[in-house]
């Protein structure tokens, strides 16, 4: 009993004793200048201004006048570990949703270029009175600010910090949800404006596992049509090669996916996972993660690999200016086979129309004797690839048909319209043949293209569109029936090696389990959700019901593939697949009141979406 009375007081005086120590702080107000004067909307240095959020009056209020990326903040003077945070809206109608995905920051860098997220505010604020949150990161900090959201002024009554004096320790960093979060501080608070030129940025990534790495880095947009997007892909380039994450490479590039028209937030994910199971040489890594720049959060996204010539991204040799002559010139080459190849420096059109865009050797380093092997060697493969028959199979001496097949079959059974126009190829240095891959660009696959909405209906592959680039594809896979039977056996493999409808919907839930905090913060940012986007056929409203319609998706499509490559299941030891039908007495696929229905051990797995009878 007494043991227990020692415990109790021991508790409460450690607990006083924190709660001494992790007061209010106070320090010299700072913040975005000039403010706003709200009467004829003009710039002020007289109202408004920092000193009014840290006053203790509700009626008074900071106000900057811009719109976005601005500011308030305490210069505390020396380095605090923040324990607690509080906040309260402008006194008016809109000042609880102006703070909606307001982000707190700490920094030790007066610019905040070093800044690391304290709190991110995902609920409107209470007018009249302060809400508090506690702060889970151990670091100190001298320099404390609130950043409003995009495009809304930022709009604060009060604004409190609680914590103690000290350096701190990296052991606990701040995530807005479960997810790694990449921090991005540029200079100057620039924003990247083009694919070309790099703004120089302090980056911080924040693994789940508590992981961190803090470097700089160059910041520059990305990507085609996803460029024009509202929510922007972006490129990263560290000074240094950094393994990122659980990444197996080591390397300075990276890429963050905007999937602004995906509203699942997954289908790169999925597609890459599918690459996997069919057993692509190299699948691109990818993980998805929040996203914030200039303490202003951006949305969920998907850190990825450049595709480049490295260790552990396409390994093949990488070429040099003085690779001229002999087995050096033959190679490495990597290329893209790209409906965006006008837009590039320097595109390259086949005999028979086909835009390619030669990666590496890239532009700035490649020489005339490089370029002009790369061109020959194409045309060669390229007439070898249109005379295909069953009575000429020099292709083969060309095009390595392993990966092809795989390549094929991962973008055919994700529905990937790109799958051609987005096509990634390589060449080795002393191998004559050309390799297919990796697989990339899936944000209109699954269903999501109006074009060829919905996929269940047509009658042919979904490569089989009008276009050059699809009749060098075409050669292919209607080679010879030889062909067309090798095809049906890689198909086999992938079936059996978990291409099936339980363990794709298995990872479609435990992905969107995953999301789900994420997903929430990025529609709250990007409300899109009810809208059509991009290439969307459908807006369904919710984020459970686009992912029900992805899974539907691909418990229809493994169907319609397994009618066109003639597929019947022959199990073989070892063997993991679970047809769309009976399988077992354990796994069955029916439909109940127009609804599709996935049933193992007694337990259904429900599949949103149009069902017709008998499919």
């Amino acid at each position: 009993m007494q043991k227990k009375i020692y415990s109790a007081l021991l508790g409460l005086l450690v607990s006083l004793t924190l709660s001494a120590a992790d007061g209010k702080l106070t320090g010299t107000p700072i913040g975005s200048s000039p403010s706003v004067e709200y009467v004829n909307f003009t710039a002020t240095y007289t109202e408004n201004q920092p000193k009014d959020a840290f006053d203790g009056d509700m009626n008074t209020f900071y106000a900057s006048y811009e719109r976005s990326y601005t500011w308030v903040g305490l210069d505390l003077g020396s380095r605090h570990v923040i324990t607690r945070v509080g906040w309260s809206p402008r006194n008016d109608g809109l000042g609880p949703g102006r703070m909606v995905l307001g982000v707190i920051e700490g920094a030790n860098q007066p610019d905040f270029m070093d800044a690391l997220p304290l709190y991110l505010i995902d609920t409107k604020g209470t007018v009249g009175q302060v809400d508090h949150a506690d702060v889970d990161c151990s670091l100190g900090f001298r320099y404390v600010r609130y950043i409003g959201p995009n495009d809304a002024r930022c709009n604060i009554s009060e604004l409190e910090f609680y914590g103690h004096k000290g350096e701190g320790d990296s052991t606990a960093l701040y995530r807005p949800t479960n997810l790694p979060c990449v921090v991005i501080h540029t200079e100057n608070n620039r924003e990247p404006y083009d694919k070309v030129n790099y703004i120089e940025s302090i980056v911080t990534i924040i693994g789940a596992d508590g992981s961190i790495l803090q470097d700089t880095a160059g910041l520059r947009l990305r990507g085609n049509a996803s460029i024009n997007f509202p929510k922007k892909p972006y490129r990263l380039k560290f000074n240094t090669k950094h393994k990122v994450l659980d990444s197996p490479a080591k390397a300075k590039n990276w890429t963050l996916i905007n999937n602004y028209g995906d509203k699942t937030l997954m289908r790169n994910i999925v597609a890459f996972h599918v690459s996997e199971v069919c057993r692509m040489p190299y699948t691109p890594f990818c993980r998805p993660v929040d996203v914030l720049v200039n303490g202003e959060y951006k949305g969920c996204y998907q850190l990825c690999d450049k595709i480049e010539v490295k260790k552990g991204r396409v390994s093949i040799d990488e070429m040099t200016p003085t690779d001229l002559a002999g087995n050096a010139l033959s190679g490495g080459y990597l290329w893209e086979i790209d409906g965006y190849a006008n837009q590039e420096p320097s595109p390259y059109y086949s005999p028979h129309g086909v835009p390619v865009t030669l990666h590496s050797p890239d532009n700035d380093e490649i020489v005339p004797a490089q370029r002009s092997y790369f061109e020959n060697y194409y045309r060669t493969m390229e007439n070898a690839v249109y005379k295909s028959s069953a009575n000429d199979t020099t292709w083969r001496e060309y095009l390595d048909y392993t990966t092809f097949a795989r390549y094929f079959l991962t973008n055919e059974v994700c529905g990937n319209p790109d799958m051609i126009w987005s096509c990634y190829m390589y060449k080795k240095r002393g191998d004559q043949k050309a390799y297919t891959g990796p697989v990339w660009d899936f944000d209109i696959a699954f269903d999501n293209d109006y074009r060829i909405y919905p996929a269940s209906n047509h009658t042919q592959f979904i490569f089989a569109g009008a276009s050059n680039a699809e009749s060098f594809a075409r050669h292919i896979v209607y080679a010879d029936q030889r062909t067309r039977d090798e095809m049906t056996e890689y198909w086999h493999q992938a079936r059996n090696s978990g291409i099936d409808t339980l363990s794709l919907l298995t990872f479609i839930d435990n992905t969107a389990r995953a999301l789900d905090a994420s997903q929430r913060l990025n529609f709250m940012r990007w409300p899109i959700l009810s809208q059509n986007v991009h290439m969307n056929p459908v807006a369904l409203g919710s984020y459970a019901a686009e992912v029900d319609r992805l899974k539907n998706f691909l418990c229809m499509r493994i169907d319609w593939m397994d009618r066109k490559l003639g597929y019947t299941r022959r199990p073989f030891e070892g063997s993991t697949a679970v047809d769309n039908q009976q399988v077992n007495d354990n796994c069955r696929k029916i439909i109940r009141n127009g609804q599709l229905l996935i049933i193992r051990n007694g337990v259904e797995y429900t599949v949103t979406g149009e069902v017709r009878t008998g499919k």
